[in-house]
């Protein structure tokens, strides 16, 4: 299920897209009521990244309606029925590649897929020297994260856990990371996408924020990953380390992002 403004989306559309990759976009998980945990956060993020990008204001009211009618299904067509992952990119197409600064004019791209078990299987992560460009915008520019994603579970990983020259760990591939460690959460200093869930975790759980090495990860008492589509992923391994998968603070952030409500989608 894809839509663009509203209105079934076309190949063409789509191409300035993939030609370019100027875009930014966010990622949310819909329960089946349609409510969606970290709803006004995710708003601003997509306000926030469009004045970056594209220097332009975003009306949230009418991404919120976009996304309303691709859950019920454009023009009385069958909409999603279960959980879904929904995905919102701000795009330009008529972006120029020798004239990206005409580009501004964005548009709001909808899309759909199923969602997964919210507190999937712990995963193995593979400490990979990366940062993502412009890191704190959640753009659409995924050739380095999935090259280092790639890379990592061809060498039997799950994922890749960034670092920078610092030797700071950051994030992960599309997650944000946080330890356990005898003084409590802690979540790294370095720059990082600041994600929705980290977010609401934040307000929930106490934690403290401090320069993490790779080197520390490794004797932290557990490792878990947040993002909106797997909600608190706790780490098995980073490299050869094994981690805790259980730990009563790994059952508090759980608890604490599964008793968060969803916001209830606006929009006319």
């Amino acid at each position: 299920m894809a839509t663009l403004d509203g209105q079934p989306v076309t190949p063409d559309d789509l191409l300035p897209l993939a030609l370019t990759n100027l875009g930014h976009f966010t990622t949310m998980r819909a329960d089946a009521d349609r409510r969606i945990r970290g709803l006004s956060l995710h708003m601003e993020r997509l306000v926030r990244d469009c004045e970056t990008v594209f220097g332009a204001e975003l009306d949230t009211q009418r991404v919120q309606a976009h996304v309303r009618e691709a859950l019920d299904g454009p023009d009385g067509s069958e909409g999603s029925e279960g959980p879904c992952v929904v995905r919102v990119t701000v795009y330009d197409p008529t972006v120029d590649v020798a004239r990206p600064e005409d580009a501004d004019h964005p548009r709001v791209l909808v899309t759909l897929r199923p969602a997964g078990a919210v507190t999937p299987p712990p995963l193995r992560a593979k400490t990979v020297p990366y940062e993502r460009d412009l890191p704190e915008v959640k753009h659409t520019g995924l050739f380095g994260t999935l090259y280092a994603r790639r890379a990592a579970r061809r060498q039997g990983f799950d994922d890749a856990l960034f670092f920078g020259a610092d030797d700071r760990v950051s994030e992960g591939g599309t997650w944000n990371v946080g330890f356990i460690t005898d003084d409590g959460v802690v979540w790294p200093e370095a720059p990082a996408l600041p994600g929705v869930t980290m977010a609401l975790l934040r307000q929930h759980v106490d934690h403290r924020v401090a320069p993490v090495t790779v080197a520390q990860v490794k004797a932290a008492r557990a490792a878990f990953a947040t993002n909106a589509f797997i909600g608190v992923r706790a780490l098995s391994a980073i490299d050869d380390t094994p981690m805790a998968v259980e730990h009563p603070l790994l059952n508090t952030l759980c608890e604490a992002y599964e008793a968060i409500p969803g916001e209830e989608l606006s929009g006319a």
